[in-house]
C-alpha cells in the first residue's frame, strides 16, 4: 500500500479514539497489528480500512469485555458476535448483583448489631405473595423504590405492598404465632425475586432484620440475604385512606374477563358496567362489545384502562372469582378475589378511548 494511503499512528489514534499507547499495546498483543511499520524508523502505520475494527475494539474494552472475548467478537460473523456479547453483559450484570449483595452484608456486619427478629412465616405463602405483589413494581431511573417491596410488620399481621404509580398491590399474610415486633421497611425486588424460590422449598422463613438489608432464617436451606432500599416508599396508606366509598360492585369470573383483555385488539380497555352485566368494548365501531356475565350492585359506570396496568391486576388475583368495586371514571378500581381478600389491587384508569 502506498505510503500515502495510510496514517501515521497519532492520526489514527484521533480516528478510532484509542491512544497511541493503547494502539501499540493491541498491536503487540495480536489485536490490531498496524497495516505496516517503516523498517527504518520503526514508525507504525494504519489504513482507513483498519478504523472500523479499532472503534469496535474501543467499544468492546469499554464494556470491560476480556482481550480473549475481544478477539472472539471481532473475529466472528455478527449473529455469533451478538451471541458473545449479550453472555458477556450477562456475566458482567450478575457479577455486580453479586458485589452488591456482598457490601450490603458487609455493611450491615460493621454496624455490629445484632439481627432483630420480625415474624416468621409460612415458605410457600410467603414466596407466593413476593411474586404476586411484585408484579405491581417498575424500573424507572431514579426512582428505585418502585422496584421495591414494602413490608409492614404488626403482631397480629405482616403486609406486603408494591406499586408503579399505575397499580398498587398489597396482602395481608398471617405470622405463624405473632410478630415479634413492630416494623417497616422496603426490600430491594430483585433480592427478593432471587430468594424466591429457596423460600417456596421451606416449610416457615424467619424474617430477621438488619440495618441494611434482611435475612430470610431457613432450617433447611440456605439462609438469604436481602438488601433493603433506603428511599422513601411512597404514602400509600394516605392514597388508600383518601379513596372514596364504591359506588359500584362487580363480581365476574377471572378466567372469562382475563379471556376478554387477552382476545382485545387495543391497547386500552374500556369497561361498561350497567345494571344488566359488564362488557368490554373493544376497539373500532365496526366491532361488537364482548359481554361478560357478571353481578352487578350500585350505579352504573364507563371506565377505561391501559391493558398493561389492568391485565397483570386481573391475573394476579386469587381464585376463581374476582370482585371488582368502581368508584368513578377518575378513581382506581379496587380488584381482589370474591372469596379472599387477602391480596388487593388498585388499578389507575385513564381518560376515555374515544375510538372505543
Amino acid at each position: 500500500m502506498p505510503n500515502f494511503e495510510l496514517m501515521p499512528i497519532g492520526v489514527f489514534a484521533q480516528r478510532s479514539g484509542l491512544t497511541s499507547s493503547a494502539l501499540r499495546f493491541y498491536a503487540d498483543s495480536g489485536l490490531l497489528p498496524p497495516a505496516e511499520v517503516d523498517p527504518v524508523t520503526g514508525y507504525r502505520y494504519y489504513s482507513a480500512e483498519q478504523v472500523a475494527r479499532a472503534s469496535a475494539l474501543r467499544r468492546l474494552r469499554e464494556i470491560a469485555m476480556p482481550l480473549t472475548a475481544v478477539e472472539a467478537v471481532l473475529d466472528a460473523e455478527p449473529g455469533e458476535a451478538v451471541r458473545l456479547i449479550d453472555e458477556h453483559v450477562t456475566e458482567v450484570v450478575e457479577d455486580a448483583v453479586t458485589v452488591q449483595q456482598k457490601a450490603a452484608l458487609i455493611k450491615s456486619s460493621l454496624a455490629d448489631v445484632p439481627s432483630r427478629p420480625i415474624a416468621t412465616l409460612k415458605g410457600p405463602v410467603l414466596a407466593a405473595a413476593i411474586e404476586q405483589v411484585l408484579t405491581a413494581t417498575a424500573r424507572e431511573p431514579g426512582m428505585p423504590v418502585l422496584g421495591g417491596l414494602r413490608v409492614e410488620a404488626a403482631p397480629e399481621a405482616v403486609a406486603l405492598t408494591a406499586t408503579d404509580r399505575y397499580r398498587l398491590s398489597t396482602r395481608t399474610l398471617v405470622p405463624v404465632g405473632p410478630a415479634a415486633t413492630t416494623w417497616a421497611a422496603t426490600v430491594n425486588g430483585d433480592d427478593l425475586r432471587a430468594a424466591a424460590t429457596e423460600i417456596r422449598r421451606s416449610a416457615q422463613v424467619r424474617v430477621e432484620a438488619m440495618p441494611h438489608g434482611v435475612w430470610l432464617r431457613m432450617a433447611d436451606r440456605e439462609d438469604q440475604h436481602c438488601r433493603l432500599l433506603s428511599e422513601e416508599f411512597p404514602d400509600h396508606r394516605m392514597m388508600l385512606a383518601s379513596l372514596p366509598e364504591a359506588t359500584a360492585r362487580v363480581m365476574v369470573s377471572k378466567d372469562a374477563l382475563l379471556r376478554a383483555l387477552e382476545e382485545h385488539s387495543g391497547e386500552r380497555i374500556t369497561l361498561r358496567v350497567t345494571h344488566h352485566g359488564m362488557s368490554v368494548l373493544t376497539a373500532g365501531a365496526h366491532h361488537p362489545e364482548v359481554p361478560l356475565p357478571a353481578t352487578v350492585t350500585g350505579q352504573e359506570l364507563q371506565i377505561s384502562f391501559e391493558l398493561t396496568t389492568l391485565y397483570p391486576a386481573v391475573s394476579t388475583a386469587i381464585g376463581p372469582d374476582m370482585m371488582l368495586d368502581l368508584r368513578a371514571a377518575d378513581q382506581p378500581v379496587t380488584i381482589r378475589s370474591a372469596d379472599r381478600g387477602d391480596l388487593t389491587t388498585f388499578a389507575m384508569p385513564i381518560k376515555p378511548d374515544h375510538s372505543a
